[in-house]
């Protein structure tokens, strides 16, 4: 393809009618049939094609990648990059190739033998770019995906419309329910507040990208609808729903669901129904579902209500399927914890009545709070919240049941009880030493994540069935007590204080490399002795997170923690040690690929338009 490279400044000659912008950008004589020519105009550089007395302008930058299509070849009407060989129709800009987006094609007459170029402004851009992003769900392309996204954000940076069209398309297109993707997505939308503005359209980018993952392939599911009748109990349905549950009817069960929610049920109601069922029997699944329930309720804080059927109903098969723990020999032998877990909870609503007359005196004793008080801060005597977690991290299971039910004869409520089996369960990861197997950093993830969605659920709604999922979750930290065997020291703050932003350097450069688990959390603690603004550390943790491949796991990890870090609120220990454990978790996974910074480095540079080519045409 030759080109001309004769350059029309803005000053070209202009045309206004009916809002439109013509503006002159070539004599239709200096342009070769089948040629094309490079024109600069107003801002865009614009690639001009001649078919006999006509002329076709697109932009020249691909949209692909942008190299410039002035270099491809012309076909039939169809315009091919020679880069990728993405092919485009000359008069619509439409491709016919998904991975590449359609280029912008733009107006054009011919006006006393000159060519003519509309450059109004595209009259609906978000339309376009909530098009493409189904579009990179659909195929599951991480490059259309993200210039979406970012072209979304970057129009309106609070918007949640990206998100909810994830959580729509997750929710519809995988068989096999809700699962990473959804959650993946959920997390990185709770960790948008904390994050530097730059760095949230990559964490939706993550987000959606888990989900297309997460659906490629898969089929999509039919929705049961509800039963006929709207008036059904909803105690009624709550009961239906449990006994279809234990007997692994998953069909019944999401009939219940829908039923329930179209009969009027609020977001408190179902989170009982739903939180009753997936605590009925012991740790199901190492604790995914009931984690998966609480991101699913809060993907609905953020998308509203409209939302609950889908996303309520792809819970079901998770619940269905489960495995128990009952059926577990670490869960039965050498000691019957079932059995334990079992007889304390005949004895909960004995223990919820007692506690109910004992609040104040708790209150007094102990301000109430969403969170605990750690080891070394807590106030009053005898069973004071300051004894909670060494009993819980204790090698004796009956020794921690009789704690759990002793504090909520005392008066402590409910949240809080649980919010010490999740401060627990973070000091299991916090002291993790790197000589056990890497798997095992995974299992002491799942105790955590699943005693923090205990902890939002019993936060959401006052659920007696739930709370057995407080001891659930203790019962899973006392399994999990050969991982701190030998237990790794937490990081004290060094005596001397140091430049706190060259520390938030030196931990992205130790993240750079292999087995710097210690080195990174000692790195932390410093920046907090040293006057760090908490604040900038949880924005730096999360770009450090989003730097890597996508990681499930990690990803539940560092948004738990930061969920928690707020929790604890007044409790700066606590605090320095749940990010203790975020941070030692994150360098155990760090460095990945990174081939998922890779396409949003070229997504982010293609969108502020970046040169990624130099030519004589000065095309990008």
């Amino acid at each position: 393809m030759s080109s001309n490279h004769q350059v029309r400044s803005s000053t070209s000659p202009t045309s206004q009618s009916n809002g439109r912008n013509w503006v002159e950008a070539k004599k239709l004589s200096e342009i070769a049939l089948g040629a094309c020519v490079v024109v600069h105009l107003e801002g865009h550089t614009l690639a001009i094609v001649r078919d006999g007395e006509r002329a076709f302008a697109v932009d020249n930058r691909c949209p692909h990648m942008g190299f410039p299509l002035s270099r491809g070849s012309i076909c039939d009407g169809i315009l091919t990059c020679h880069w990728h060989h993405a092919r485009f129709d000359l008069q619509t800009g439409g491709t016919f190739d998904q991975w590449a987006d359609d280029v912008r094609a733009f107006p054009t007459e011919i006006r006393d033998g000159a060519v003519w170029v509309d450059l109004t402004p595209q009259a609906d851009p978000r339309r376009h770019h909530i098009e493409r992003l189904k579009v990179g769900l659909e195929r599951n392309i991480s490059l259309v995906l993200g210039k979406a996204v970012l072209s979304l954000l970057d129009a309106q940076p609070h918007s949640i419309e990206p998100f909810c069209v994830g959580l729509e398309f997750g929710t519809r297109y995988r068989r096999a329910g809700w699962g990473q993707g959804l959650t993946i997505l959920t997390c990185v939308q709770n960790l948008l507040p904390w994050l530097d503005p730059g760095d949230r359209p990559r964490a939706l980018f993550h987000g959606l990208s888990a989900v297309a993952n997460d659906c490629d392939g898969e089929a999509p599911r039919f929705a049961i609808r509800p039963l006929p009748d709207k008036n059904v109990n909803l105690a009624t349905l709550k009961k239906w729903f449990r006994q279809f549950i234990e007997v692994r009817d998953a069909e019944g069960a999401e009939r219940c669901i829908a039923s329930a929610v179209r009969a009027g049920a609020d977001g408190s109601q179902m989170a009982d129904m739903l939180f009753a069922a997936v605590t009925d029997h012991r740790f199901i699944d190492i604790g995914h579902p009931l984690d998966f329930t609480n991101k699913a309720f809060e993907a609905l804080d953020v998308a509203g209500w409209e939302y609950a059927e889908p996303a309520l109903t792809n819970l079901v098969a998770t619940y269905a399927a489960a495995e128990r723990m009952e059926e577990s020999n670490e869960w039965r032998h050498p000691i019957d914890l079932v059995a334990l877990l079992e007889s304390a909870f005949v004895e909960l609503t004995q223990a919820l009545e007692s506690g109910r007359v004992r609040a104040d005196e708790w209150r007094r004793r102990a301000p109430l709070s969403p969170s605990p008080i750690p080891m070394g801060e807590g106030r009053g005597e005898g069973n004071s919240p300051a004894n909670f977690v060494d009993d819980i991290l204790s090698d004796d299971p009956e020794r921690v049941v009789t704690t759990l039910l002793g504090a909520l004869r005392d008066g402590c409520p409910p949240v809080e009880l649980a919010g010490q089996v999740v401060y627990a369960a973070a000091l299991r990861i916090a002291r993790f030493p790197t000589s056990n197997e890497f798997r095992d950093w995974d299992t002491a993830l799942h105790t955590f994540t699943f005693a923090n969605a205990v902890q939002q659920g019993l936060r959401r709604c006052h659920s007696p069935e739930l709370l057995r999922g407080v001891f659930d979750a203790a019962m899973s930290v006392y399994l999990d007590r050969f991982l701190n065997v030998p237990a790794v020291p937490i990081p004290e703050p060094p005596t001397a204080a140091a430049d706190p932003n060259e520390l938030l350097r030196a931990l992205s450069r130790l993240l750079n490399e292999r087995h710097q688990v210690n080195q990174a959390a000692q790195t932390v603690v410093h920046y907090l002795s040293s006057g760090g603004d908490e604040r900038r550390l949880l924005a730096t943790l999360g770009g450090l997170l989003l730097r890597e491949d996508r990681d499930f796991h990690t990803i539940q990890m560092v948004e738990g923690a930061i969920r928690q870090h707020q929790l604890l609120e007044g409790s700066p220990n606590a605090r320095r040690h749940i990010l203790t454990a975020a941070t030692r978790y994150l360098a155990a996974h760090a460095p990945t690929m990174r081939s998922q910074e890779q396409t949003w480095q070229i997504v982010d540079r293609l969108h502020h338009g970046a040169r990624l080519f130099e030519g004589e045409d000065g095309a990008a």
